[in-house]
């Protein structure tokens, strides 16, 4: 049977409650991000009709022609995918999120370009905790200093940390990954003696055991854009 639009977000917001609710958690604390790289604005914008406000992008280049007329002012854009220096000026003009700061060189241009265009953005540390070599996103062992260097810069309002887990047939393998990155949040936001409230973490295969894990923010594409 194929699902509408509607059926599949409906869905997908079901099964967050469901996952909440084995946690002890309130469903309403956790952001539904529909990864929006594979369709075409029209379909964003349906989206928007049924009540989905966040949509996620990866590749800048894409996202400026989707996005040539503005999602409506309720509405964010996030920016999810690996983001080049060079790149970055195009995307200030897109979104006011950044789930993919992973280095010094990344940081320095985010708040260089932010300065001149006197904006701020929120920024979460992408952190690759399973150690994949083909995943973008810092070492565990240098997040402290890169949260520092955020920290440190004026038009950066670091809000958390981002990940992604390995691909695997059994979503209870990306458990510790997962509960990695909340450890890692919980220990900066010691050392740090600041608040990290946001974890982006979880997609279309494993997003309910990010949710049992702590994750704020939940990037789901396949399960919402694909009938």
């Amino acid at each position: 049977m194929v699902l509408t639009l509607a059926e599949r977000i409906e869905k997908v917001q079901e099964r967050i409650e469901l996952a909440a609710q084995r946690s002890g958690r309130n469903a309403g604390e956790i952001t539904l991000i529909g990864v929006s790289k594979t369709v075409d604005r029209s379909t964003v914008d349906e989206a928007y009709a049924l009540g989905l406000r966040h949509f996620g992008e990866n590749r800048v280049q894409d996202a400026l022609a989707k996005f040539s007329t503005p999602l409506p002012p309720d509405a964010t854009l996030h920016l999810i995918g690996q983001l080049q220096t060079n790149k970055v000026g195009q995307a200030l003009k897109l979104s006011p999120v950044v789930h993919s700061v992973d280095r010094p060189s990344l940081i320095a241009e985010l708040d260089r370009r932010t300065g001149l265009n006197g904006q701020s953005i929120e920024v979460l540390l992408q952190v690759n905790i399973a150690g994949e070599e083909q995943k973008a996103g810092a070492d565990p062992l240098d997040a402290l200093s890169l949260a520092e260097q955020i920290i440190s810069s004026p038009n950066l309002d670091l809000r958390g940390l981002m990940t992604m887990a390995p691909l695997v047939p059994d979503a209870e393998s990306a458990r510790p990954t997962f509960r990695g990155l909340r450890e890692l949040r919980d220990s900066l936001t010691t050392r740090l003696a600041i608040d990290l409230p946001w974890l982006s973490m979880g997609m279309t295969n494993d997003f309910e055991i990010a949710i049992e894990e702590g994750a704020t923010h939940v990037r789901v594409g396949r399960a919402i854009f694909e009938p």
